[in-house]
């Protein structure tokens, strides 16, 4: 090692993903020397935007939540120029598509379920009662329901399993990047109470305008890109060739990154899921609404362009298409002819303009769930971000300020 600068700090923060941006911010807020460092040469972690051949492409198709709590508290959500997905979800069956919408916004929707013959009453019946307690039961009550499988909580709440297996698993396997309704109920119903609260938008820049703009908040001497750090030292951290003292580390990176630099913390398996990117001369569904597949031959499926037209620099639709895992070539050949089948159009002259795999997109969130944990691994040591609260930007944010609270405790006088 070089040398130790000289320049002490009373934290660094590793990691600008949401879970850094909002400690970092936090604990500049309260008067204290910080800095956060990156290994990538922007913020944002998974939470990133790439522009290829004129088209903007988020890493991994994402939707911004305006109802998340740590959300209105950070952001400038006009400055982000929001535009909304239909509150609902189209689902294409063998016998044609289902169109599942949220009954406080669209009634007719749900009535149209009902007298098209497709869904029982019971269904119907069921999905109204599970959205009212969830718009209307306090979060309180909902956290402190016993914890047990999605799958278990959807057929306690009446649902045929005919349903569940054609709407409702192959829509929330999207959600929780998992197929088998193996995630917590408790989690589940938070995620169904921010989408009936709140509205699904996309950026008009990407979903890497909602980290850039937290990152504009900060300080310009607190924020250093492209700085990987190496290791963790008992006065510091290795950047490099040299160490950059500090009283507090409060490591906010992704779970296997945080799990090298902390020996012993034990994160949860991630979920991997990839992205394919098509353009397309014509939308093939002239609506802002995400379309799945009853036959789970992919994860979701959405022409970005409905929602912001401005994705797309020369006019073409552009196509998002998430599946599990990484493909290969064969299987995604196979994702193509089910995306024909599904949205009713000939393939073969969609064009590939990029493919991203995400891995540990999410972490795997079985019951009984945390919704949140300490963030003090030892002293003078923290880890924060999604995998140690729940699986969302608001659980990235809230445990990132969860961590600045935790330090600012331990290192008052």
């Amino acid at each position: 090692m070089a040398g130790t600068r000289d320049e002490r700090h009373d934290v660094v923060v590793v990691g600008a993903g949401a879970a850094g941006l909002a400690c970092a911010a936090d604990l500049v807020a309260a008067g204290l020397r910080v800095r956060l460092v990156e290994a990538e040469d922007t913020v944002g972690g998974r939470i990133r935007t790439d522009r290829v051949a004129g088209f903007t492409a988020d890493r991994g198709f994402q939707v911004f939540n305006t109802s998340y709590p740590q959300v209105k508290r950070r952001l400038d959500l006009p400055g982000l120029f929001l535009r909304p997905f239909t509150p609902g979800v189209l689902v294409h069956t063998d016998a044609g598509r289902i169109r599942l919408a949220d009954p406080t916004r669209r009634p007719r929707d749900g009535i149209g379920l009902l007298r098209g013959g497709r869904v029982a009453p019971r269904d119907v019946l069921a999905f109204g009662a599970l959205s009212a307690r969830a718009l209307l039961a306090p979060a309180s009550l909902l956290r402190a329901r016993p914890d047990v499988t999605t799958r278990t909580a959807l057929a306690e709440a009446g649902f045929s399993e005919d349903f569940v297996e054609t709407v409702l698993r192959p829509f929330l396997s999207g959600v929780f990047l998992e197929d088998s309704l193996e995630t917590s109920a408790r989690f589940f119903h938070l995620v169904w109470r921010s989408m009936l609260r709140g509205t699904l938008c996309l950026p008009r820049d990407g979903i890497g305008a909602v980290p850039a703009q937290l990152a504009a908040g900060l300080p310009g001497a607190v924020l250093r890109t492209s700085s990987p750090v190496s290791a963790l030292t008992s006065t510091g951290v290795v950047l490099g060739e040299e160490e950059l003292p500090a009283r507090a580390v409060v490591v906010a990176t992704g779970a296997p990154a945080a799990a090298r630099l902390l020996p012993g913390l034990r994160p949860p398996q991630g979920r991997t899921v990839t992205t394919l990117y098509h353009a397309v001369e014509r939308s093939p569904l002239p609506e802002p609404t995400l379309l799945v597949d009853a036959r789970r031959r992919f994860l979701n499926s959405c022409v970005l362009t409905e929602v912001q037209p401005g994705y797309a620099a020369d006019g073409r639709a552009l196509v998002s298409t998430s599946v599990l895992g990484a493909p290969t070539p064969a299987e995604e050949a196979a994702v193509l002819a089910a995306l024909a089948e599904a949205y009713g159009t000939d393939t073969a002259t969609w064009e590939p303009v990029h493919r991203v795999t995400v891995r540990d997109a999410l972490p795997a969130m079985p019951p009984p769930l945390p919704l949140t944990r300490t963030t003090r691994i030892a002293p003078g040591r923290y880890a924060c971000g999604d995998h140690r609260a729940t699986g969302s930007l608001q659980g990235a944010l809230a445990s990132g300020a969860k961590a600045a609270r935790e330090v600012l405790a331990d290192l008052a006088p």
